[in-house]
């Protein structure tokens, strides 16, 4: 008999996204649940690769990222937000946006700390707490167009928060908060040492509705100088399988996120970095088109599931559909997202899932980044459900 292992994370399984993935797969529905592309990036940026790999820059990158990388991300934010990174001390590329999240927990937050997050909370920023030996504490996000409660936040706020997480455009509401928000979120921290963690692997998915913008924590000077910024490239360029991202933050706060990061993973894909450096600079334009054509498949696939039963829910950003089945069922969402996938072939995610407390208002999220014919099949199916 082996050792006894008392698990740090008892509380943890798969992941929903992998259990309904592996679903999908198995019953050979069309797969809404995961949040992924299933069509590709464009090609030079694969040529791109393959010449850099061709010619023999296969080995270890700098810890910190590819200089040309690291100064085309430099450039891009400060043209987007009007902010200076400086290329040598703030800037950090990464493998994935979850690492860098994960890392910058690492570096900052000690046990007995706790850290505020908004419930619903995406699943890898809990267990990123709790494996360094943080709490979480939970601000619940107003349901149904999931907006923070600042008066909640600040009143959270105690001896020990070391850190706030946040996420804009939000996975899974699909919500995206405003430069007001920023500012509360601002005025509550005024006077502290709380640091702030902003995901934004969605910057670039902000629906134009009311001249609606991404409020970026980088423009925002007061709190700038308090957060690590993480951005995706996978995100961005359909490419979520590559696992690439970066990370922003002052250069204090950047060299203790290197002391983890270079223990954590050291370096990232080295071709791939240099080749994402060139497209960059060759299509400077790429990342701004992607609002206009993710809102057309979010249009698209609402307007197909219009003759159904469910309520599709306020959708400002990312490539994900909140909707309410009431009106179909009454069953928890755990179940009748496995029913869904089992008897009327489209996998979805439920939402409670999200929730510390497993809250069920019915709802779950449809994944929209998928080609066409992709989703025209899965509101055929849905519209009868």
């Amino acid at each position: 008999m082996g050792p006894a292992l008392p698990s740090k994370l008892p509380n943890v399984g798969t992941t929903i996204f992998t259990v309904m993935s592996t679903l999908a797969a198995e019953s050979g529905a069309l797969n809404l649940s995961q949040g992924f592309p299933d069509f590709s990036a464009p090609q030079r940026l694969f040529d791109l690769v393959a010449g850099h790999m061709a010619a023999g820059r296969n080995q270890y990158g700098p810890m910190a990222g590819a200089a040309p990388l690291r100064e085309a991300i430099a450039e891009k934010v400060l043209a987007l937000y009007g902010a200076r990174y400086a290329v040598e001390s703030e800037i950090t590329v990464t493998a994935g946006a979850t690492q860098a999240i994960f890392t910058a927990i690492a570096a900052c937050v000690r046990p007995g700390d706790e850290v505020i997050v908004f419930a619903p909370v995406y699943d890898s920023y809990v267990p990123g707490i709790e494996l360094n030996g943080g709490k979480a504490v939970y601000s619940t996000m107003r349901y149904p167009d999931y907006r923070p409660d600042w008066d909640e936040v600040r009143a959270l706020i105690s001896p020990r928060t070391r850190m706030i997480i946040i996420n804009s455009p939000h996975n899974p509401s699909g919500a995206v908060w405003s430069a007001d928000d920023l500012q509360r979120l601002s005025d509550v921290v005024r006077d502290t040492d709380i640091i702030i963690v902003s995901d934004e692997v969605y910057e670039h998915v902000v629906f134009a509705e009311g001249n609606r913008r991404h409020a970026s924590v980088s423009a925002h000077a007061q709190l700038r100088e308090r957060s690590f910024v993480v951005s995706s490239f996978g995100k961005t360029y359909h490419i979520t399988g590559w696992k690439i991202a970066y990370c922003l933050a002052p250069a204090a706060l950047m060299a203790e996120f290197r002391k983890a990061h270079q223990f954590v993973v050291f370096a990232v894909n080295h071709p791939t970095q240099l080749a994402l450096a060139e497209f960059m600079r060759e299509r400077p334009g790429f990342a701004g088109e992607l609002a206009a054509f993710y809102q057309h498949k979010r249009d698209f696939f609402r307007e197909r599931l219009a003759g159904g039963r469910f309520e599709l829910l306020p959708c400002a950003g990312t490539y994900f559909q909140l909707a309410r089945y009431s009106a179909i069922s009454s069953e928890p969402d755990t179940a009748f997202v496995r029913r869904l996938t089992l008897e009327h072939g489209v996998a979805a995610i439920p939402v409670s899932v999200f929730y510390p407390d497993a809250e069920d208002r019915n709802v779950i999220r449809f994944c929209f980044a998928k080609n066409e014919d992709t989703l025209a099949a899965a509101a055929r199916r849905l519209v009868l459900v």
